[in-house]
């Protein structure tokens, strides 16, 4: 059956499955309705607010900007979603600006993921989150107009979908330290946030509580190879599963040296960004963590999941402080990953998608065609 065709009888099912909120909040001048067989962008900023402060190896935080999309055709809408924590360079000014320069009217194929990903790096050859917000609602269109998500367009299997970690930071107030713990009551692993001085307390404080696997995120925290290392021996006696981002980006020889000797897994983070840092990453880490608002979303993510899987590597397959349009949207290929930690939308309290869900600790995507999420 050729695409047209099978586009003819997914059509009638995606129309039942799909239930779009009301545009209004939408308010761009360009946007049409009804069908005009055009791409109509629109987008506006939402800020999200976190439940707990986010105290990180470079920063601390209780909000994260973002900017909401809708693309609709034909009467379909897809959502997407960027979401742009301090380090990405990102803001909601620029996200904004980038969108506003950009002319989807010209394309008539939704389908054209590709052609759409050229014209937008032709348009500015950065703005990741910005165009992973265009890539997430093409998908979620286009998967809306098949009838199908995701992930069985991609031919994968959803009970294969991994664990997902539930991630905490060191608090010095012990009420709140307490709470953040008792938060990860269900979850089969829970991610530390470390590189703020408190590695060793933050740990012990869990230990007090849960013994359920760890997995460690630095952010670049650490800066001494040799405590590094010591550190990843004594996480791997306290049932530690890999230990992400250790040391700073650019020191690539010391994260090397790194990797040959210490008992855990290194995986990247904040070193990898897009499809052409996967075989950069190969040589110092020992997996890559892969995030759509890095990779300009799903469509280089896919990419880099199957090239990394090539190379022997591990994958994980991670996310910002986001709702669950884009938790969803990475959900769709959590069963490429070994790990994932995909909590982003747990940890905020303003949450306008439902979507994926967490069941006993495990990622469980949503039946529903195109990235899987409808508006509350």
């Amino acid at each position: 059956m050729d695409r047209r065709n099978f586009l003819k009888t997914g059509m009638l099912g995606a129309l039942i499955a799909a239930s779009p909120i009301s545009l209004s909040a939408f308010d761009s001048p360009t946007r049409q309705s009804g069908k005009s067989g055009r791409l109509n962008l629109s987008f506006r900023p939402y800020e999200l607010k976190l439940r707990h402060a986010f105290n990180l190896a470079r920063n601390q935080r209780t909000t994260t900007p973002g900017v909401q999309v809708q693309i609709e055709y034909d009467g379909l809408i897809g959502y997407g979603e960027a979401s742009m924590p301090p380090y990405l360079g990102e803001n909601v000014a620029s996200v904004c600006e980038f969108l506003g320069k950009l002319d989807l009217s010209q394309f008539a194929d939704p389908f054209r993921i590709e052609d759409i990903h050229e014209y937008m790096d032709s348009v500015a050859p950065n703005d990741r989150a910005a165009k992973a917000s265009v890539d997430i609602a093409l998908h979620d269109l286009t998967g809306k107009i098949m009838g199908q998500p995701w992930y069985k367009i991609w031919g994968l299997n959803p009970e294969k979908t991994p664990n997902t970690s539930y991630t905490i930071s060191y608090d010095s107030n012990p009420d709140e330290m307490r709470k953040k713990i008792e938060e990860t009551a269900g979850f089969k692993v829970i991610k530390v946030k470390m590189g703020v001085g408190h590695d060793k307390e933050t740990v012990e404080s869990l230990r007090r509580f849960s013994d359920v696997p760890i997995c460690v995120d630095a952010n670049q925290g650490w800066t001494n190879k040799q405590k590094a290392l010591e550190m990843c021996h004594w996480l791997s006696e306290r049932n530690c599963l890999f230990v992400e981002q250790p040391m700073d980006k650019k020191a690539i020889d010391d994260t090397a040296w790194l990797r040959e000797r210490s008992p855990l897994p290194i995986i990247a983070d904040e070193f990898l960004q897009r499809l052409p840092d996967v075989k950069r990453a190969a040589q110092c880490y020992d997996g890559i963590n892969i995030k759509l608002m890095k990779s300009t979303g799903l469509h280089e993510a896919y990419q880099m999941a199957v090239l990394a899987r090539a190379l022997g590597m591990k994958v994980m397959l991670g996310c910002m402080t986001e709702t669950s349009c884009a938790v969803s949207a990475a959900s769709q290929l959590s069963p490429l990953a070994d790990w994932a930690d995909l909590d982003g939308n747990l940890l905020i309290a303003n949450d306008i998608f439902d979507g994926m869900k967490i069941v006993d600790g495990k990622v469980t995507i949503p039946d529903r065609p195109g990235i899987g999420v409808v508006p509350l």
